[in-house]
């Protein structure tokens, strides 16, 4: 059953009501000795206890989509099959267009919110060059089966979630198709597919964006594997003008650091909350290794190669993820743009209430980057049903270089000079303050750092 379920939620409401109920009329009845009475009113409040804080988490983890499964809750969970090293690419010496095309099997996602605008299909992906085995959740726009648009291929925005999260929160606490459908539908924001894939891929870390021999190929899976697999499969724009990244809190980190490390394979990057460091976040597996650090951190990459043809969208509070933005714009060069909002501390705190009301602002921004850069709806020549070519991929837009920005003796000594040069005030040149995020939202979650 899963844990994010219509089900689960009433079974858990269900067992709390008769947990309350048993008290009241087993109480006085209990037949035997004193000790024996004594055992069986302590079982049936502990009883009361458990199912409702089993009630409260199902209400937690309803609200932040944190957990799937069992095996999710549990640390049982390995979707990773193998770990070879892949080399700096993240290709292990294959080219991914030259793969043969594979046909994926979908079906209607289950869960919480996931049949609303149209609904949401899932598919279980075996990455061909990553190793790892998990589930990808795909949203169509509107225009995708109208036949005015039978001929058009679309641009696509892969999803990331935080850790712990799941991809479904894109779609169920963050209502992201349900906001984005009637903008699309009138033209606000372009047709973009929605790809949300697992990023919860080892049990009890976080393996973000990070190939590491051994353990897991976690960029590869999210960079190669996952837009192979979209392009196989429905009428995608190609790479890396018809793709983006955007990301919360530890899947804002890791969006950064694709679009960054990958100008050959995404042109925009989302984070909202995020952090550059990958130390941001306790359980990151890039974090546990100066070296992984280094390899996983925007800014550090941003600073030591040829600026990529790539635009940049930070936003957060200060002290949880507006600090992150500012030190990347400080250093970025054209061609390379970036975007920073400022959020009142009033928007709320590091959680769904705070993220959810910009999403509409963000896929605006998105569509803007897309329709200034690349355009979007670009014809395909094709039938409805065919899929693009992967011989039209674009070229690297940027390839990585020594600018002399980062001392490799101490790597983070750069960025503490980056943050030290940052003005004293709440707002950098560039930066925009934004209008407070409407709806109520929690500050029990702790802030990262940036």
């Amino acid at each position: 059953m899963s844990l994010t379920g219509t089900p689960f939620l009433l079974t858990a409401v269900a067992l709390c009501a008769v947990a309350l109920v048993l008290p009241l009329i087993l109480w006085s009845r209990i037949p035997g000795p004193a000790p024996v009475r004594g055992a069986a009113r302590l079982l049936m409040l502990l009883f009361v206890q458990g199912t409702a804080i089993s009630l409260v988490f199902v209400l937690v983890n309803n609200a932040n989509s944190l957990y799937d499964d069992w095996a999710d809750l549990l640390g049982t969970g390995d979707h990773v099959e193998r770990a070879a090293d892949l080399g700096p690419d993240g290709t292990g010496g294959v080219a991914p267009e030259t793969l043969p095309k594979v046909r994926q099997t979908f079906r209607q996602a289950d869960g919480r919110r996931m049949r609303q605008a149209g609904g949401v299909r899932v598919t279980d992906l075996r990455g061909r060059v990553s190793g790892v085995h998990a589930e990808v959740y795909v949203w169509l726009p509107p225009q995708y089966d109208e036949p005015a648009y039978r001929h058009r291929r679309f641009p696509v925005v892969e999803l990331l979630p935080g850790y712990p999260g799941s991809a479904k929160a894109w779609f169920g606490s963050l209502k992201v198709h349900e906001q984005l459908l009637p903008m699309m539908r009138d033209g606000r924001v372009a047709p973009f597919i929605l790809v949300a894939p697992r990023t919860n891929l080892l049990a009890r870390a976080d393996t973000g964006c990070a190939n590491i021999p051994g353990t897991v190929n976690a960029e590869s899976w999210l960079s190669i594997d996952v837009p192979r697999m979209v392009t196989d499969n429905f009428r995608a724009e190609a790479a890396p003008d018809g793709w983006a990244t955007a990301g919360y809190s530890a899947g804002a980190h890791c969006a950064t650091k694709l679009a960054v490390a990958h100008p050959d394979r995404y042109r925009a990057a989302v984070s909202m909350s995020g952090y550059n460091d990958p130390k941001g976040e306790r359980s990151s597996l890039a974090g546990r290794s100066a070296e992984l650090r280094v390899r996983n951190n925007p800014l550090l990459l941003l600073a030591d190669r040829v600026p990529p043809r790539i635009a940049l969208y930070f936003s957060g509070e200060s002290g949880d993820g507006y600090e992150a933005g500012a030190q990347v714009q400080a250093i970025a060069k054209p061609p390379t743009s970036v975007d920073v909002v400022l959020l009142p501390r009033t928007a709320g705190g590091h959680d769904m209430g705070l993220w959810r009301p910009q999403l509409p602002e963000v896929f605006r921004w998105l569509t803007q980057r897309f329709t200034t850069d690349t355009g979007t709806g670009t014809d395909t020549g094709a039938d409805a049903g065919t899929t693009v070519d992967p011989d039209e991929t674009a070229g690297p837009a940027g390839t990585p270089g020594k600018s002399g920005l980062v001392d490799t003796a101490d790597p983070f000594g750069t960025a503490d000079r980056v943050r030290g040069s940052l003005p004293r005030s709440r707002s950098s040149g560039g930066s925009t303050r934004a209008e407070p995020a409407s709806g109520t939202a929690s500050r029990t979650a702790a802030a990262r750092r940036p």
